[in-house]
């Protein structure tokens, strides 16, 4: 393999793991002091899963990654960058089950991707990104401004169009998100557009009008495709960490999530949440992003996650 093609593996690694270098952190100093001071016994591994723990891993995680720490090792000394492994070799395991790239059926046109979430989770963001990221693979794009009523959302969507040469639908503040909806996917077929992005609401303090929304702009959209939409994206900010099993849960029985796509994985120590979300709900994860750029969303992997949280080189 060539140095350039080797290039961007490598630099979104070095971005991966400087991401979730507060969660690495985290872990990795906490197992580091628990095994340079004794042998491994059976309280060394409640404190181990206590750490994981910590990091939002989850309860089943934790137990067995700790349960596979002690296998063959008792009064023996234990080194970190052993632990460490076996994190790395438990979780992905955890996350092989889920890591699944989004795949678009080019007989579906547009191929309708709705995207959902709480507001300030980074949706309209992820849009931006997956509409430059589909638009260098060469497929028309067009983006839909559905949450409404955030005036914020909608100018933010239309910059990320003029950034990404994909044509924004957008009404008025406050209009009929289903109409909205409705408008596009009529305009994307009529263009011949590849991909509709859909943006959506997100307000959870009304969990029955937000369900009444989002059932809506689907019931509408599908008089014009009774196919879509083709996919639900359901948009986690890492950073509120448990939080995010609550919103699974809500959105899924909203929206029918296929598939989720979590972002902010740079701004917390309990990056763990995604393993504890794999293990609950095995979800596809299509994408992680940490950082702000347009580079920084990226597709998912199991090994490279699982290498980069427990703080293992490349």
């Amino acid at each position: 393999m060539s140095d350039t093609q080797e290039q961007p593996k490598q630099s979104w690694w070095r971005r991966l793991s400087s991401g979730l270098k507060r969660t690495s952190s985290a872990i990795g100093t906490a197992v580091s002091d628990l095994v340079t001071k004794r042998k491994l016994d059976r309280a060394m591994l409640e404190d181990i899963e206590d750490v994981l723990l910590r990091a939002d891993l989850g309860t089943e995680v934790a137990a067995r990654v700790a349960a596979a720490v002690g296998e063959g090792r008792y009064d023996k000394a234990i080194s970190a960058d052993e632990v460490k492994t076996v994190v790395a070799t438990e979780v992905e395991k955890v996350l092989a089950k889920v890591a699944e790239p989004l795949a678009i059926d080019a007989a579906k046109k547009p191929f309708v991707i709705l995207v959902v979430g709480v507001n300030g989770s980074g949706k309209t963001t992820t849009i931006g990104k997956l509409a430059s990221r589909l638009r260098n693979e060469g497929r028309k794009v067009m983006l839909a401004a559905g949450d409404t009523f955030r005036a914020a959302a909608v100018e933010q969507l239309k910059i990320w169009g003029e950034r990404t040469g994909a044509p924004v639908v957008a009404r008025p503040h406050g209009s009929d998100a289903a109409g909205l909806a409705f408008d596009a996917l009529t305009q994307g077929r009529a263009d011949g557009v590849d991909v509709l992005l859909i943006d959506t609401a997100g307000r959870l303090q009304n969990k029955t009008e937000l369900m009444n929304e989002l059932e809506k702009v689907v019931r509408v959209m599908r008089k014009v495709d009774a196919s879509a939409p083709h996919a639900v994206l359901l948009v986690l900010d890492a950073t509120v960490g448990q939080n995010a099993l609550s919103q699974v849960d809500i959105f899924r029985k909203v929206a029918g999530v296929t598939g989720l796509v979590m972002t902010k994985l740079d701004g917390t120590a309990r990056g763990g949440i995604l393993v504890a979300l794999a293990e609950k709900f095995a979800l596809p994860v299509h994408f992680i992003g940490v950082g702000e750029g347009v580079d920084d969303l990226a597709p998912f992997t199991a090994r490279d996650f699982s290498r980069a949280i427990a703080g293992l080189d490349d």
